[in-house]
């Protein structure tokens, strides 16, 4: 499978439109409104979709391959730290969350975007809040899930051209 590498680029960016269409089911659907960290786990997925689109349809051969695989890892691993920091916040007894702060619209408004991702990465009392499992785990661990599994997916899919063309021209010399 990992030699069809268009065709895992596609349904990597598939997968990532899935879990988007997922949480905007369990936003207007089941009325679930996201954290300003389920935010940012969306824009990350988001971000992984995009590379796993543009790689799908630039199909590159040689370098161009392991550029996508850094461009897929780096957005995986970037999710991934939010989603342990959203687990952490969800981890913490209830007195020691922080309380709510204004909503990310606002604080989008009003404040630089450094400070603005400092202040969503600190986490607030609507972060901690676990109103969604599934097989007993939270949303965030489950976006873990996808985001290590998209990202392991993504680097070896994009990374392996080098080692077919070894294996076809091993392949060659012994017929």
């Amino acid at each position: 499978m990992l030699k069809h590498r268009r065709l895992v680029n596609f349904l990597g960016f598939l997968a990532c439109f899935g879990l988007i269409a997922y949480a905007l089911y369990t936003e207007y659907g089941l009325g679930l409104d996201p954290c300003p960290l389920c935010i940012f786990q969306r824009i990350g997925i988001m971000a992984l979709g995009v590379v796993f689109l543009i790689a799908g349809v630039h199909n590159p051969r040689g370098w161009g391959g392991r550029v996508y695989a850094v461009l897929i890892g780096f957005a995986a691993l970037v999710t991934i730290g939010i989603s342990a920091r959203h687990l952490y916040i969800q981890s913490l007894p209830p007195g020691a969350v922080p309380s709510c702060g204004a909503p990310l619209a606002m604080l989008w408004k009003f404040t630089p975007p450094i400070e603005l991702i400092r202040k969503v990465l600190t986490g607030s009392g609507e972060c901690s809040q676990v109103n969604w499992k599934f097989l007993g785990l939270a949303m965030p661990a489950w976006v873990l899930i996808w985001a290590a599994f998209l990202g392991w997916m993504g680097i070896a899919t994009n990374t392996t051209r080098r080692r077919e063309r070894l294996s076809t021209s091993a392949g060659s010399a012994i017929r």
